[in-house]
C-alpha cells in the first residue's frame, strides 16, 4: 500500500502525575510518549512463570467486590520486574510473566480467538509515539499460539490489541511524515505523527483494512499546539484506542483532538464525531453532572467503550501535563440521541483520591454491571457499583503504573 517503514523512535513527553487534587506536576522525560522506564528483570521471554516471588504486588486499600467478576489483569511498569500479571481481588499474585530488560507490556487481558479463551498482550520497548513491538496470544495452558505484527512497514505501538469476533486483530501504529501546513499558518515542511489503525488477519498477517488520521481529519481539529521547530514531530491527533461499536464499526479515540470518531470498518468513512471542535452532537449534562472548563464532556481521553443502547463510557484524563480542565480525572458515561444529535453526560465517577491522570487509563464495564477502572499514571485501580459506590480500591507501590487494567474471568487448563 506504499506505507513507509519507520525504524526510529520519537522524543516525547512522560508526564508526572499530581500528588494532590488540583496540583499540576508535569515532569518531562525524553522517551517515547507514555513509555515508562523499563529496567532489568530476572528472566527472558522463554516461557511463563507461575507467580515468582519477584512479581510486583499491589496494596489493597479497600477489599471488596467479591462478586465473581474474575481476576485482575495488569502490566506493572516502572519497577525492577515488569510484565503481564494476573492477581486476585485480594492482591494475591496468580500468574506473572517477567519480561527481558528494556521491554514493557501493555493491554494484557483475556479474549476469544477461534472460539477459545486466550491471553493476549503487547510487548516492546515502550508504549505510544513511534514505538514498535509485537502482540502475543497464549492459550489456556500459557503456551504461545500466535504472534501479530502490524503490516506494511508499520510497528504496533502497544495501545491496542483487540481480537474481533471474526478472528482478526485491530492494532494502532504511527509513522512520521511531512505535512505542508501553510494553509493554517504553519511551515511547509512540518514533521507530523500520523496515527494509523490496521485490521490484521491473524493467521496470515495480511492487512485487511487501514485508516489513517491525516487522510480523514483536518489538522485544525487538533488541540495540541504545534512545536516551535518543524523538525520536531507534531503529535497532533494521537490515536490511543480503537474499539468496536455494537454494530461492528470502529470507535477511534483521538487524544489530542479531544474526540471519538465512529468509522465505518468497510469504507473508512467517518459516521459521527463525539467531542472536539466538530462534534456531531450538542453536548449537555444530566442533573448533578458538569462539563469541564472547556465546555467538553471529556478531554485527553482514553478507551471509548460501547455498553449498548447508544451509551458509551470513556476514561476522562482531563490533562496532558498542563493545568487540568477539572480538579480530578473521572470516568464518564455518555448517552447519544441519534435523532436530535444530542450527547448527554449521564453519569461519572471521580478518581477516589482526587488525583489527575495526565496519561493512560481505561474503564471496563464488568459482566455484572460494575465499573472497573485503571487510573493510568495515577497508580490506582478501583471498582464501582452501578450506583457509583466504591467497592474496591488498590494502589501500585512505588513508581509502578499499568497502562490498562481489566477484571475478567479466566479458567486455565488444569
Amino acid at each position: 500500500m506504499g506505507d513507509k517503514a519507520v525504524s526510529f523512535r520519537v522524543a516525547g513527553w512522560r508526564w508526572g502525575w499530581p500528588r494532590h487534587a488540583g496540583e499540576v506536576a508535569a515532569v518531562i522525560v525524553v522517551a517515547a510518549v507514555i513509555a515508562l522506564a523499563a529496567t532489568a528483570c530476572a528472566a527472558a521471554k522463554s516461557g511463563p512463570v507461575a507467580a515468582p516471588p519477584t512479581a510486583p504486588a499491589v496494596i489493597v486499600l479497600k477489599q471488596g467486590a467479591d462478586n465473581g467478576n474474575g481476576d485482575i489483569f495488569i502490566t506493572p511498569t516502572g519497577g525492577s520486574s515488569v510484565g503481564p500479571e494476573i492477581i486476585s481481588n485480594t492482591g494475591k499474585v496468580i500468574w506473572f510473566h517477567p519480561l527481558p530488560a528494556r521491554e514493557v507490556a501493555a493491554d494484557f487481558r483475556t479474549q476469544t480467538y477461534q472460539g477459545k479463551p486466550v491471553l493476549t498482550w503487547w510487548q516492546g520497548p515502550g508504549v505510544g509515539a513511534v514505538s514498535g513491538g509485537t502482540d502475543y496470544i497464549d492459550n489456556d495452558r500459557y503456551q504461545q499460539i500466535a504472534q501479530v505484527q502490524a503490516g506494511n512497514g508499520y510497528s504496533a505501538d502497544g495501545q491496542e490489541f483487540l481480537i474481533t469476533p471474526w478472528n482478526t486483530a485491530l492494532v494502532i501504529a504511527n509513522t512520521i511524515t511531512t505535512a505542508n501546513l501553510t494553509s493554517i499558518g504553519g511551515p511547509e515542511d512540518q514533521e507530523v505523527v500520523d496515527s494509523v489503525v490496521q485490521e490484521i488477519d491473524i493467521s496470515t498477517g495480511k492487512v485487511l483494512f487501514r485508516w489513517d488520521s491525516a487522510g480523514h481529519v483536518p489538522y485544525t481539529d487538533s488541540e495540541q499546539p504545534r512545536p516551535a521547530a518543524p523538525t520536531t514531530p507534531w503529535n497532533w491527533f494521537y490515536i490511543n484506542a480503537v474499539h468496536l461499536d455494537t454494530d461492528g464499526n470502529l470507535l477511534i479515540s483521538a487524544r489530542m483532538a479531544w474526540a471519538v470518531y465512529k468509522v465505518n470498518l468497510h469504507t473508512g468513512k467517518i459516521m459521527w464525531v463525539l467531542g472536539g471542535k466538530h462534534s456531531t452532537f450538542k453536548l449537555q449534562t444530566a442533573p448533578g453532572q458538569v462539563l469541564d472548563k472547556a465546555g467538553e464532556i471529556f478531554a485527553y481521553q482514553h478507551d471509548p467503550e460501547a455498553i449498548g443502547h447508544d451509551e458509551y463510557t470513556l476514561f476522562d484524563d482531563e490533562s496532558a501535563g498542563g493545568p487540568g480542565l477539572l480538579p480530578s480525572s473521572r470516568v464518564v458515561t455518555v448517552k447519544l440521541d441519534q435523532a436530535t444529535k444530542v450527547a448527554t453526560l449521564v453519569k461519572s465517577v471521580k478518581q477516589p483520591e482526587g488525583f489527575v491522570a495526565v496519561a493512560e487509563g481505561n474503564a471496563q464495564t464488568t459482566r455484572n454491571g460494575d465499573l472497573f477502572v485503571n487510573w493510568g499514571l495515577v497508580p490506582y485501580i478501583s471498582e464501582f457499583s452501578p450506583s457509583g459506590q466504591l467497592l474496591f480500591n488498590a494502589q501500585f507501590p512505588g513508581v509502578l503504573t499499568s497502562y490498562r487494567a481489566y477484571r475478567l474471568p479466566w479458567h486455565p487448563a488444569g
